[in-house]
């Protein structure tokens, strides 16, 4: 017989097909977001489960989990959706899928800059609803991003991927991360100690954290009083690492002169004053939304799956 696979979303066809062949899955076939409950009655009996980011993988999760689960996978890099010290309490092998979002994810960023920058939801707004008259040269005026000032917080993968792609639009970057980077990961940018020592090099800043204890809510209104007058703010890295109110503030006073945002705080239930803003572009979280990476990702987590139930080393394993 064929091991258990839970599965809580739809996946690229191409992963389904392989995991159908190696294992007896039970898939969530409506695709809609599962509650606790629903995860732990799909995982009655599995071998593993293979979660994505927005379930609800919490300590209560873990408690109710059946004894026949030996690996969660999560179809993410992130895990701040999963509680890893009840998941080592129970004896649980967490796997995620690093190191294949990154070109995907930082070409959103850039994306973005660049549709933030140049007003570009307005101007595709008028072509959609035929409220364009015509060229003039007042119309629309926005941003220029080369050889602007961009700061990126968090200079991993992606944030190292942006701060690539920025010198071929001359810009001058500045970093903060935990630790500096070596010179040949730097790409020439700055590095600064402290988010505080930065924000004021910042005419763009790119985010690139994960949502910890430290960084929930800190992109708030003593934070953004710290940026140059009319920056422009990115976010790619997590929704709740961003205070929506202090955010929205400042882009109604024009001291954030616009906001390039993919991922948000309880999302798909966005702050609704967002859509309202002119000064936003705004993307339904497509960060790692490419086939490449999508298959990218479902390979990783069926190979944590693999490799944990054929009793092998975890390639993708998270601790705690």
């Amino acid at each position: 017989m064929k091991p258990v696979l839970a599965i809580t979303r739809r996946l690229p066809a191409d992963i389904e097909a392989r995991a159908h062949a190696d294992y007896d899955v039970r898939i969530n076939e409506g695709d809609k977001p599962l509650d606790r409950a629903a995860i732990l009655a799909l995982a009655e009996g599995a071998d593993a489960v293979l979660v994505s980011v927005g379930d609800p993988i919490d300590a209560a999760f873990f408690e109710a989990l059946p004894v026949s689960v030996k690996i969660v996978a999560t179809f993410s890099v992130g895990t701040d959706h999963i509680d890893l010290q009840a998941a080592a309490r129970k004896g649980i092998v967490i796997g995620n899928t690093p190191g294949v979002l990154t070109d995907a994810t930082a070409d959103i960023a850039w994306l973005l800059m660049l549709g933030a920058a140049r007003r570009a939801s307005e101007g595709e707004a008028e072509i959609r609803t035929a409220s364009w008259s015509g060229w003039r040269p007042t119309h629309l005026i926005g941003t220029q991003v080369t050889g602007k000032k961009l700061g990126i917080i968090g200079m991993g993968r992606i944030g190292q991927a942006v701060a690539r792609r920025a010198r071929g639009f001359d810009m001058e970057v500045h970093y903060y991360n935990r630790k500096r980077l070596s010179a040949d990961l730097e790409f020439g940018a700055t590095y600064h100690d402290s988010i505080d020592a930065l924000l004021p090099h910042c005419q763009f800043l790119s985010l690139h954290c994960p949502s910890t204890a430290e960084t929930r809510g800190m992109v708030d209104s003593s934070f953004l009083a710290k940026l140059p007058k009319g920056a422009i703010l990115i976010n790619t890295a997590r929704g709740d690492v961003v205070n929506d109110g202090d955010v929205i503030a400042a882009l109604k006073a024009g001291t954030l002169a616009a906001a390039g945002l993919d991922v948000f705080a309880g999302e798909p239930n966005i702050a609704p004053e967002y859509r309202s803003l002119p000064n936003t572009f705004l993307l339904p979280h497509l960060g790692s939304a490419t086939q490449e990476t999508r298959t990218a990702m479902g390979t990783r987590a069926l190979d944590n799956i693999d490799a944990c139930l054929a009793g092998k080393d975890v390639p993708f394993a998270v601790g705690a």
